[in-house]
């Protein structure tokens, strides 16, 4: 293969030979087309290395990138020496205004009498860009040119010179789509990672924050950030967390989802085992925990593991209001959150076998709404609830104006029309839509999900097996959240295993001056507030 590669490249600086004047190919005067683009695998461009002939390295990158409409080359003379020099571009990736002023006006017309042509006194006295990277295979040439760079070639020189004028276009910061909230920062992540870790250090103004970068997926090459501070993660998570990221070998990385489905401890679990959210007030706060993040570029969500119920369950707006009144709406969550799940199986478990459970009066009341009602009370709830379902997938797939009207026209005709025509009692429509609307307190999407899912086995267990099955049921869910671990956490600490300081911040929201200590996910620093700090009420005099 090293031999076959070694003679292709000879081959290629004999056909060169030939001088060149300098010209621009740009999408409209391409090179003709040679047949099809041969295919290049990464390996084979790592043992290319930069040929001192400007030909040489153009006729390669013509190989690779030839066929693309926006692939360009520049070729021009530097200085008053006139030294032949060439610079490759993707057109759609860079700034152009950047690229003409900043680089080719300062090699072209601005270069000085005085020094050598060589890429070293180009980058210190031409080049007017912030970051310029020096590249030696076609490899790593090819991935500049795919992340927005230009590279600098010059005769005579055996390596590269990549300038970063990227360009590509992006939406601005806008509020959080999925995590509003009344009181706090309005700011949410982006799909350039670049942007969301600016966000992330406007927040964490210490040296000791590090951002980790890996490049995923073969054929993506997607940029994924790891972000911890140093001194308060333990170390051996964040070596966990880069050893199973190093160890990602697929072709595409299109999402954040992706990530986390390669580097979970349990795979085959419907609960989500890392926390995903688009808040950049949420993730430092997680950082100065202990914890670690992973942001991937092209994606708004960033990734915090490890992650537990408890910290699934709290919301950003916890921290932003009166310690008393965040006391009470967490418990309110934690309410809608068993409500959620429990609500349609246990109506269904009492009303078809545990009556004398029900007092006579509403008993009363069952009894004549499910007059004439054809159905028993286990399919009565499954059509409900897959009803309720299917509103609300249609509701988040159509336009939002359209989805939103969609969801209450639907809910309110359907409702009324199967309560008109005895298909469903009107005590299973309060039912289920009391359940449903409980799953939407709940502030991690990813956990409201399993948790409607799980109400349709419970369901059949409780039309089966009355309150046996339905008790079995959530017995079976609670060994399995038990059993989970995030990255070596227990996904029901602190309560299992019980930690009676680690409760200050997951029964109750002490105020913050009383809750002096971090996670247990964080190693040193463990005292996070200064003793003495809560408020007095003045002396009087």
């Amino acid at each position: 293969m090293r031999r076959r590669l070694t003679k292709k490249l000879k081959d290629l600086l004999v056909q060169s030979k030939k001088p060149r004047e300098p010209q621009t190919r740009s999408p409209d005067r391409r090179p003709p087309e040679k047949g099809p683009m041969k295919q290049w695998e990464p390996a084979a461009l790592e043992k290319m290395p930069v040929s001192a002939d400007l030909g040489a390295n153009i006729q390669l990158l013509e190989e690779v990138f030839g066929q693309n409409t926006d692939f360009t080359v520049r070729e021009f003379a530097v200085g008053p020496q006139k030294v032949p020099a060439a610079i490759v571009y993707l057109s759609t990736a860079v700034e152009r205004a950047q690229l003409d002023n900043f680089v080719l006006e300062s090699l072209m017309l601005r270069y000085p009498e005085n020094l050598p042509v060589t890429l070293t006194s180009a980058e210190q006295s031409a080049v007017n860009v912030a970051k310029v990277t020096r590249y030696n295979t076609f490899r790593e040439i090819a991935t500049a040119l795919l992340n927005g760079e230009a590279v600098l070639f010059l005769t005579g020189e055996t390596q590269a010179l990549g300038l970063d004028v990227m360009d590509y276009q992006d939406r601005a910061i806008t509020e959080s789509m999925t995590e509003s909230v009344v009181r706090g920062p309005r700011d949410a992540f982006v799909e350039d990672f670049r942007k969301n870790i600016m966000l992330i250090r406007r927040r964490l103004k210490t040296p000791n924050l590090v951002m980790e970068r890996f490049e995923i997926g073969r054929e993506t090459q997607t940029t994924v950030v790891l972000g911890y501070i140093k001194g308060l993660a333990l170390p051996e998570l964040a070596s966990e967390v880069r050893n199973r990221l190093q160890r990602i070998d697929i072709d595409a990385v299109f999402d954040s989802n992706y990530i986390e489905e390669m580097i979970v401890d349990n795979p085959l679990s419907p609960f989500p085992q890392v926390l995903a959210t688009e808040r950049p007030d949420r993730v430092a706060a997680a950082l100065v925990e202990g914890r670690v993040v992973l942001l991937t570029d092209t994606t708004p969500f960033a990734l915090v593991l490890p992650a537990t119920l408890a910290s699934l369950l709290q919301a950003s707006e916890d921290y932003y209001h009166p310690f008393g009144i965040s006391t009470v709406v967490r418990w309110l969550r934690y309410v809608a959150f068993f409500v959620s799940i429990a609500a349609s199986p246990l109506y269904v478990a009492i009303t078809t076998f545990h009556q004398e459970m029900i007092p006579f009066g509403l008993l009363l009341s069952i009894a004549v709404s499910r007059e004439g009602v054809p159905l028993p009370a286990v399919l009565e709830a499954l059509v409900m609830e897959t009803t309720f379902e299917l509103l609300r997938e249609a509701g988040v797939r159509l336009p939002r104006p359209i989805g939103q009207a969609v969801s209450i026209v639907g809910a309110l005709v359907i409702g009324d029309a199967a309560i008109t025509a005895k298909v469903v009692s009107p005590l299973m429509v309060i039912v289920v839509a009391t359940a449903g609307i409980a799953s939407f307190a709940t502030p991690s999407y990813e956990l409201a999900i399993p948790m409607r899912l799980l109400r349709f086995p419970l369901i059949v267990a409780g039309g089966v097996l009355g309150l046996f099955g339905v008790t079995a049921g959530l017995l079976a869910v609670l060994i399995h959240l038990a059993g989970l671990r995030s990255f070596g956490q227990p996904y029901l600490a602190p309560l299992a295993p019980l930690k009676f300081t680690g409760l200050k911040d997951v029964l109750v929201r002490l105020p913050v001056w009383a809750m002096r200590t971090r996670p247990g996910t964080s190693k040193r620093d463990w005292h996070r507030a200064a003793p003495g700090l809560k408020p007095e009420r003045p002396e009087e005099h």
